[in-house]
């Protein structure tokens, strides 16, 4: 039965990444965020958006952000087909960057850092800009639960967004490792609950969070860059890349977590529908 569910799920999206890649970039989105808006309560509930903005005591009209929220799911999902466009430069007007002389700096010192973020907007075109930047770095990422549609995800992946992809488990940790060493930098999305992790103070609750960069901050010593991007207005964006941070590596994991978690915090406050309310931050 889940084969079948997935083998459908697999024709539909197919369907559907060849009308957008059709219509354009620009209808495409428009079209995603009508998706978004009217079929997204189908899949995501609105009532869960809602429970997680009271949760974490966010101002503002809760039903907007949660169809703003939903709106936003659309929009990244038909854009996708046309990631490879920001890559060949053929939609570059669509973004900018601030501090781009970071970039050329840490590529320049072929140093690792540690670049952090959550899932903002189009959140894959963060990890591509920092690849077409020339910075060697990897970016990790977690499987999709379909197999059909991770198949071709993985493949876009690696195409369109950031040559060198860590797939999230054990076998993931070592790959990081091994590149570290050789001076490769890492990307990785610390804005999801995971399994293993220590409980850290996450907007006034406990939430257990990834410690992966307070690890390799404290054994390799080093520095941590946050990113982030946000959406400007329906088909523009602007990535914002930070000064690198040293941090004392004496500090505690736990004090690390923290402070990353205090960054995350402060990004998602800068445009709160643009980020996924919909994931149970604090699900024990």
């Amino acid at each position: 039965m889940k084969n079948f569910y997935h083998l459908t799920q697999y024709v539909l999206i197919i369907f559907l990444f060849i009308l957008f890649r059709i219509i354009g970039f620009k209808a495409s989105s428009n079209f995603g965020f009508f998706i978004g808006k009217y079929l997204g309560p189908l899949f995501r509930s609105k009532l869960s958006i809602i429970n997680n903005l009271k949760k974490a005591q966010i101002n503002g009209n809760y039903k907007q952000i949660a169809t703003n929220v939903l709106g936003n799911y659309g929009r990244i999902f038909a854009e996708y087909v046309h990631l490879k466009n920001f890559k060949n430069d053929k939609l570059n007007n669509h973004i900018s960057i601030e501090g781009r002389e970071y970039l050329e700096k840490i590529k320049n010192n072929k140093q690792s850092v540690v670049f952090i973020s959550g899932h903002f907007n189009n959140f894959e075109l963060m990890a591509m800009q920092i690849d077409k930047a020339e910075v060697d770095c990897a970016a990790i990422y977690r499987p999709l639960n379909n197999p059909y549609l991770n198949k071709i995800m993985e493949k876009i992946r690696k195409r369109d967004i950031c040559k060198k992809q860590i797939k999230k488990g054990r076998s993931g940790t070592r790959e990081i490792i091994k590149l570290l060493k050789k001076g490769t930098s890492i990307a990785l999305m610390v804005d999801q609950r995971v399994r293993e992790g220590e409980k850290a103070l996450f907007f006034k609750h406990l939430a257990t969070s990834t410690t992966i960069p307070a690890q390799l901050i404290k054994k390799y010593n080093c520095d941590l860059v946050p990113i982030y991007i946000e959406r400007k207005n329906k088909f523009d964006f602007k990535m914002y890349v930070s000064k690198p941070i040293k941090i004392n590596k004496n500090k505690s994991s736990d004090e690390i977590t923290l402070f990353i978690n205090k960054i995350l915090e402060k990004m998602i406050l800068k445009n709160v529908d643009q980020w996924i309310w919909t994931h149970d931050r604090w699900k024990e």
